[in-house]
């Protein structure tokens, strides 16, 4: 994997913004009054979890031209995520996609509706944006949500994959199958014929094996992978999940230039108080490791397992850790003595 030239940006991301609302503490949908709203999205999630880290994001997407895309434009800047390749939709049906989740409780899990038929961010095209955009930054991320969304979304998500490719951005990819959206037959072929792009690839074992129809140990499924496309860095996540409120999270990483695994002890026990986003807080980690440390595995493996076990204490779908936090808690998961319990 070559490195790239100093960019305006570090990572840009395509993806849908969606709005969402939850019923407070473990309230039902069916029987609350109330709904909580925050703003997230799966790349959203990630390009946020780096800017916080410290390098400089931007997400590209299409946004109502209405009060709930001004309030979702604000969410990200708050952020610190740019939104210089945001564009907004005037017609009359334009619409920010709504999903409603509701907190799982042992022994009832989490459940979610979905409102995201017919968004805004299906009409984007790659003619909404400069040519500019390709050669701004060092890293592009999308993923199989956004391939997912529609014949439209998946013309563009493919061409600017191309495109980015072409001027010599590292293309990160998350499979990130969600089967309301495509059966596995079409997610396989579709992200088959764009491999041959990607450089960093996000991908579980049960996803790997379900929708890919690979065998063997998660080794020899990554080494797999590897072996027949360009991949440089196959990253896959593993969660024990104990009870909604208790899980256990860590990853491996294969590096193919060296062809070698990374993996260290998962985090333990986690005391979860909304696991949304914490798949996507783990790419995070993983690429600011990979983008802020020269390409180390070692970096991506560290700060992506310790971004994903956190984002599970977070309530809401956006990432709300710094370097300084993240730094601290690695250092702690490697501790062999007692630590403080009050570290201030």
């Amino acid at each position: 994997m070559e490195k790239n030239e100093k960019k305006e940006f570090d990572l840009l991301s395509l993806g849908e913004i969606l709005l969402r609302l939850s019923p407070p503490n473990n309230e039902r949908i069916v029987r609350g009054e109330t709904f909580e709203k925050q703003v997230g999205g799966a790349e959203l999630n990630v390009v946020s979890g780096v800017s916080l880290l410290g390098l400089r994001t931007g997400i590209i997407s299409k946004l109502p031209d209405n009060s709930l895309g001004t309030y979702a434009k604000n969410r990200i800047r708050f952020c610190g995520v740019s939104d210089d390749y945001l564009v907004y939709d005037t017609e009359k049906d334009a619409r920010l996609g709504i999903y409603i989740y509701e907190n799982g409780a042992h022994p009832r899990k989490p459940s979610i509706v979905y409102d995201r038929k017919h968004t805004s961010v299906n009409k984007i095209d790659v003619n909404d944006f400069p040519e500019s955009l390709y050669d701004s930054t060092r890293c592009f991320h999308t993923s199989g949500i956004t391939l997912a969304l529609s014949p439209q979304a998946r013309k563009t998500g493919i061409e600017m994959i191309r495109r980015f490719k072409e001027h010599g951005a590292l293309i990160s990819f998350d499979v990130n199958f969600r089967g309301n959206l495509w059966t596995g037959a079409e997610a396989k072929e579709c992200i088959e014929s764009i491999l041959p792009y990607v450089d960093i690839f996000f991908c579980s074992e049960d996803t790997a094996r379900l929708t890919f129809l690979k065998e063997g140990d998660l080794h020899s499924i990554m080494k797999s992978f590897a072996s027949e496309y360009p991949i440089s860095i196959m990253a896959s996540t593993q969660r024990i999940v104990h009870s909604p409120k208790v899980h256990t999270f860590g990853s491996v990483i294969y590096s193919a230039w060296e062809d070698k695994f990374y993996e260290e002890e998962p985090y333990r026990n986690i005391e979860v108080v909304d696991r949304i986003g914490s798949g996507d807080a783990y790419i995070s980690g993983a690429l600011y490791g990979l983008l802020a440390h020269d390409y180390s595995c070692q970096k991506a493996m560290e700060y992506g397992n310790a971004t994903g076990a956190v984002k599970n204490t977070i309530p809401g779908d956006l990432p709300s850790s710094d370097l300084k936090e993240i730094d601290r808690i690695i250092a702690e998961h490697h501790a062999t003595g007692r630590v403080a319990e009050m570290d201030r």
